[in-house]
């Protein structure tokens, strides 16, 4: 007869599969125990011979099962005493939390870490920190792993300091010792500083959160707009359209594509735009919530450890707010289908082109209009590259390979796929969109400042900058300048200067080149449709040896 009293161990009576009581217990002849289910389930997976999940010992042929007549009554015996132990991811810890660090054998999860012990207990252990008056002053924060991070490791002591100096927490025996007459306060007065810059940030972030959302609810009332606009245009169109049927029935179809074409863009891009923003307000969120939650780390190391990481807010890359300007959308369209409607068939051919033009000219926010002054351009500047797999074999790459130099002999026997085979040509690393600046610093009797699409020809005639409609150019002689596109030549007529700065809208096709000397002189201004990406180009002269241009570093 069993002894009263005797502790028994669960844990001998757990199923090592199911990690629960064993149920409709059974033994396999290495001696180990689990559920019936378990082990048949286990064995049905496994293709080869049945074997011991825990031993791995192999059986032949597959034990035939008998349920364990003693392991069931004990069981059954725990079940109606209350003994069974709770679920097991409810006191035990699991890989991701925090043990007990008095917990023998299997582990319990810790409920509260204390600062002043560094160490971490489950309710059952922590009770003395509950009770005991010795306990009092103690510090309990959340079950932490990062206790031993408070530990200084060259005096083992715990770091209750912060050095302003060498930005880093210290304990009192380093402030007398290494830091000494450095700029020290403790640790706790440094996380009020710091805990004041941080709500700081918070009000920035929640401003900006609110400056956002009434921004999106302008995109949307536009979108609206908009979208009024073109439905009542294309009504007001086919009125009049119907009134000279057998003179203009093709055209009404087309302005209709038009008018609808041309909504569907600008929806579109403001949609794009509203996307961006609404993405902006969620990185925004989600930045509150890390620097709330670094707010409430109760553990002041752990918080000063953790805020240098975080990364101060950026500058938002859009407006602080949107203004819309009162614009008839679509209506010039119904002007001018009226006008036409006066004019017949004869003018018809001479503003049919001007119909057009009016729907595609329709824009809903207020266009970006080009920089003014040098301060304003370097706001857009961008820091170039040279690409050397394009680079002419007699050009040498140097500076980080934003400096190009024409060199007498040729600087490799290697041709790339993408080298310029006729031209003493290369073109950048980075592909350029949006809005971009950057200036070239020239020495030399010729260069050329270009930029191109990517996949320009690489020899013949049309490779040359400026002399394809896939590249424009800007090309820079000791006594002027003369700009190419498509082998037409445009001289300029403008004061020299050894720099150049090239300006890039490409969402609005504008792309211009300025003379920079200690003001900016405008020497040519593109407006076309960019189909591609552009990368920046430039190209030396046939025999200058020596020369060189060199993509700034801008501030």
């Amino acid at each position: 007869m069993a002894q009263k009293g005797v502790d028994l161990d669960q844990e001998t009576l757990r199923c090592s599969i199911c990690l629960d009581l064993l149920k409709d217990p059974v033994t396999i002849p290495c001696g180990h125990s689990y559920c019936m289910k378990c082990i048949q389930g286990f064995w049905d997976e496994e293709d080869k011979t049945p074997s011991c999940p825990q031993c791995r010992k192999t059986f032949i042929p597959r034990p035939v099962l008998v349920k364990s007549t003693l392991l069931a009554n004990i069981i059954e015996k725990l079940r109606k005493t209350g003994l069974q132990a709770a679920p097991a991811d409810l006191c035990y810890a699991g890989p991701e939390d925090v043990v007990c660090d008095v917990c023998t054998g299997r582990k319990l999860k810790a409920i509260k870490s204390c600062l002043i012990c560094l160490a971490s207990y489950c309710e059952k252990h922590l009770k003395p920190h509950l009770d005991a008056a010795a306990f009092k002053k103690h510090k309990l924060v959340e079950p932490s792993k990062n206790l031993q991070e408070n530990i200084c490791s060259h005096h083992d002591e715990v770091m209750k300091m912060f050095c302003r100096t060498d930005q880093k927490c210290i304990c009192y025996l380093c402030s007398v010792e290494e830091h000494r007459g450095h700029d020290t306060v403790s640790a706790a007065a440094e996380r009020t500083e710091r805990q004041r810059e941080l709500e700081e940030s918070q009000q920035q972030i929640q401003q900006r959160i609110q400056d956002r959302e009434k921004e999106v609810k302008l995109l949307q009332q536009e979108v609206e707009a908009i979208n009024h606009s073109a439905d009542q245009t294309v009504k007001d169109s086919e009125k009049i359209f119907t009134e000279m049927i057998r003179l203009i029935q093709k055209r009404i179809c087309d302005v209709k594509k038009q008018i609808r074409s041309q909504r569907l863009t600008e929806v579109r891009r403001v949609k794009d735009l509203q996307e961006e923003l609404e993405q902006e307000i969620t990185e925004l969120k989600r930045r509150d919530a890390e620097l709330k939650q670094l707010s409430l780390t109760e553990d002041h190391s752990q918080f000063l450890l953790n805020y240098p990481s975080l990364p101060p807010l950026s500058e938002s890359t859009h407006s602080s707010s949107i203004n819309v300007r009162p614009l008839r959308y679509f209506e010039d369209v119904t002007a001018a289908v009226s006008e036409l409607r006066d004019k017949l068939q004869d003018i018809l051919r001479e503003e049919w082109t001007n119909i057009s033009l009016t729907v595609t000219h329709v824009d809903v926010l207020l266009p970006e209009p080009e920089p003014k002054s040098r301060a304003d351009f370097l706001k857009y500047s961008c820091q170039i590259t040279l690409d050397p797999n394009t680079a002419n074999r007699q050009l040498l790459l140097s500076e980080e390979n934003r400096k190009v130099t024409f060199m007498e002999k040729p600087q490799s026997d290697f041709y790339y796929p993408d080298t310029f085979l006729y031209f003493f040509q290369v073109l950048s690393r980075e592909s350029l969109t949006g809005r971009c600046y950057w200036e070239v610093e020239w020495r030399g009797e010729y260069v050329c400042v270009a930029v191109a699409y990517k996949n320009i020809s690489r020899s013949g005639d049309e490779s040359e900058f400026g002399f394809s409609d896939k590249s424009w150019s800007l090309d820079c002689f000791q006594d002027s300048f003369s700009f190419y596109h498509n082998s037409i030549k445009t001289s300029i007529s403008a004061p020299v200067s050894s720099r150049v700065g090239v300006y890039l809208d490409h969402r609005a096709g504008v792309l211009s080149f300025y003379s920079v000397s200690e003001s900016m002189t405008l020497l040519h201004r593109v407006q076309t449709t960019f189909t591609q990406t552009l990368h920046a180009g430039l190209r030396l002269g046939f025999g200058c040896v020596g020369a060189t241009a060199e993509f700034c570093k801008l501030k």
